[in-house]
C-alpha cells in the first residue's frame, strides 16, 4: 500500500538559523493566532538513487526514514518550485516494489543504492488560526549528512523549513517568508536536503547535457522539441501509474508529437534511423489509447445520460454503463501497467536516449531554421488542405467519416510541426498552431461521435442480450448522429478561417 500527499514548503538558511535555539517567532504573521511548540524529534533518513544519481538529476528523492509520525518510505516527485507530491509506503528493509516502479522510467535497469544518510534533529512549532486549525509547521532542522556511496565525506548545517498545512492558501507562505527575511534568513539555494547534502559532500548533480542550449540551426530546434517530448514521457510515467487525471492523454500526446516530428522533418533527421523508433512510439500510443479512449467514452456517455429528461431513461442504463466501464476499464488499466513494466517500453526509452545523444542529422539540419522549418510545415499543411477539400466533396456517410478522420490525423501533424517551429518562426507559426488546433478539435468531435456510436451499438447489444430495454441507447445514438452533423456543417467555415493563417 502507498498513499500520496501534496507537500508545499519552503526552506530558509542563514547565520540566524545556525545561532537560533528554535524556530523563529512567527506569531506576528497575519492570520496566526497561536504558536504551539511540538517539541524535538530525531529523524534518521537514508536516501537511495542510482550510482550516477539519475533521480537527483530530475529532482526526485527516495528515502527510508525512521522517527517522527510518518516513518516509512517516501518518494517525492517535483510539481513546481517548492511543491512536491510525496508518496508514502510502509517501513520495510528494501525499497517497495511500487516505489521502484514509479522511478523505473528514470533508473531503467540500474540498481538503487544507499547514497546518503541524513540525521536530523527537528524542533517543530505549529502555527494555528483563531479556530485552532493548523496553518503551517515551521521547524528548525539541524542536519548531519554522511555519504554512503561514492565517498565518505560528511557535512552539517542548520535550516528552517516551513510547510503549509493541508488545504491552506499558499499565499500564507509569502506572509511567513517576509517575517523570516526580517529575522535574517533567506531562501535556500538547494531545493531539498538531499541536493544540499550531495553538494556539501563534494558531488553536485550534473545537469543533463545540451538540453538548455539556445537553438540556432534547424536541427537544434527540432531536437529541442523532441527532447521536451521525451522528457514529458519520462516525467508522466509515474503519474500514469498513479492514475493521475489526464496523465494517460498527455503521455500519448507526447508520443504522437515525436512521431509527427520524425515524419514532418525527415529532411532534418534521417528517416532510416527514426522510423524504427517511430514504430515503437506508435505501439506505445496504441497501448495508451486503450485506456484513454475508454475513459473519454465513459465520461461522454455519463454526461449524456445526466442531460436526458427522465422520460427518456428506460431500463437500468446507468448500471449497464457502469458494468461496461468497469470491465473494459479494469482490463485496460492492468494491461497498461504491464506495458510500462515491459522490456519493450524500457528499450524504447533507451532508443530515444541514444537517438537524442547522437542524432542522425541530415544536411538541412545545419541550415538556418526559418527556410527549412517553414517548408516542412507548409508541406504538411498542403496535405491537410487536400484531405479537407476531399471530405467536403463527399456526401455525409461512411466515406466522409473516413476522410474527416484522415484529415484530423494530418491536422495534428501540421499542428505539431508548427509547434516545433514556433521558437524559430514566431507569431505566424503560433497563429497557425492555434488555427489548426481549432480544425483538429472540430474533426476530433466528429470522430468521437463515430466511436461513440460504435460503442453505443455494443452497449445496446449487451442490454438486449440481458433482456433490458435498448431505447435509451437508441436516443443517445441519435444525439451522437446530430453532433456529427453539427461538426460537418461547421467544417467549411472553420476551414476558411484556418486558410487565412496558412502563410509562413
Amino acid at each position: 500500500m502507498a498513499d500520496t500527499k501534496r507537500e508545499i514548503e519552503r526552506k530558509y538558511e542563514g547565520p540566524a538559523a545556525s545561532e537560533a535555539a528554535g524556530p523563529p517567532d512567527l506569531s506576528g504573521v497575519p492570520g496566526v493566532a497561536d504558536v504551539i511548540d511540538k517539541g524535538i524529534t530525531r529523524l534518521d533518513a537514508t536516501y537511495y538513487d542510482t550510482a550516477d544519481q539519475r533521480l537527483a538529476a530530475d529532482s526526485l528523492t527516495l528515502r527510508r526514514r525512521t522517527g517522527g509520525d510518518d516513518a516509512g518510505w517516501h518518494l517525492k516527485l517535483p510539481v513546481a518550485d517548492g511543491v512536491r507530491d510525496e508518496i508514502h509506503a510502509p517501513l520495510s528493509e528494501t525499497v517497495p516494489d511500487r516505489l521502484t516502479a514509479l522511478v523505473r522510467s528514470r533508473i531503467r535497469d540500474a540498481e538503487l543504492v544507499a547514497l546518503v544518510r541524513l540525521a536530523t534533529s527537528r524542533h517543530v512549532h505549529e502555527l494555528v488560526d483563531g479556530e485552532g486549525s493548523p496553518l503551517a509547521e515551521v521547524s528548525l532542522d539541524r542536519v548531519r549528512a554522511e555519504r554512503l556511496h561514492g565517498g565518505a565525506d560528511t557535512a552539517e548545517w542548520t535550516e528552517i523549513e516551513i510547510e503549509l498545512a493541508d488545504g491552506q492558501d499558499p499565499a500564507f507562505l509569502d506572509k511567513a517568508g517576509k517575517h523570516l527575511h526580517k529575522a535574517g534568513l533567506h531562501r535556500s539555494a538547494s531545493p531539498s536536503k538531499l541536493a544540499k547534502a550531495l553538494a556539501e559532500t563534494g558531488s553536485r548533480t550534473k545537469p543533463r547535457k545540451h538540453e538548455h542550449a539556445e537553438p540556432v540551426t534547424a536541427g537544434d530546434h527540432v531536437l529541442a522539441y523532441l527532447r521536451a517530448q521525451r522528457h514529458a514521457v519520462i516525467e508522466l510515467d509515474p503519474a500514469v501509474r498513479l492514475d493521475a487525471p489526464d496523465s494517460v492523454h498527455r503521455m500519448r500526446v507526447a508520443t504522437r508529437r515525436m512521431r509527427s516530428t520524425f515524419r514532418s522533418f525527415g529532411n532534418v533527421l534521417d528517416r532510416a534511423v527514426t522510423t524504427p523508433v517511430a514504430v515503437e512510439l506508435k505501439w506505445l500510443a496504441g497501448e495508451l489509447g486503450v485506456d484513454r479512449d475508454h475513459e473519454v467514452l465513459t465520461e461522454r456517455f455519463t454526461e449524456a445520460l445526466d442531460a436526458l429528461p427522465r422520460p427518456l431513461l428506460s431500463g437500468p442504463v446507468r448500471n449497464r454503463l457502469r458494468a461496461w466501464s468497469t470491465a473494459r476499464g479494469g482490463d485496460s488499466r492492468r494491461r497498461l501497467l504491464a506495458v510500462l513494466d515491459s522490456k519493450r517500453y524500457l528499450d524504447l526509452l533507451a532508443a530515444l536516449d541514444r537517438l537524442l545523444a547522437e542524432p542522425p542529422l541530415r544536411e538541412a539540419a545545419a541550415a538556418k531554421p526559418h527556410k527549412v522549418l517553414a517548408a516542412a510545415v507548409r508541406k504538411d499543411f498542403e496535405k491537410v488542405a487536400a484531405l479537407v477539400e476531399h471530405a467536403l466533396d463527399l456526401p455525409s456517410g461512411g466515406d466522409r467519416d473516413v476522410a474527416m478522420h484522415e484529415a484530423r490525423k494530418k491536422a495534428k501533424r501540421t499542428r505539431y510541426a508548427a509547434e516545433a517551429a514556433t521558437h524559430a518562426l514566431g507569431k505566424p507559426a503560433k497563429a497557425l498552431t492555434k488555427a489548426v488546433k481549432s480544425l483538429q478539435n472540430l474533426l476530433g468531435e466528429h470522430q468521437d461521435s463515430v466511436m461513440a456510436r460504435e460503442s453505443l451499438r455494443e452497449l445496446a447489444d449487451q442490454a438486449h442480450a440481458a433482456g433490458e430495454s435498448t431505447f435509451t441507447f437508441g436516443v443517445l445514438y441519435g444525439r451522437e448522429e446530430q453532433r456529427a452533423a453539427v461538426a460537418e456543417a461547421g467544417l467549411p467555415g472553420t476551414w476558411k478561417k484556418v486558410g487565412k493563417r496558412a502563410a509562413l
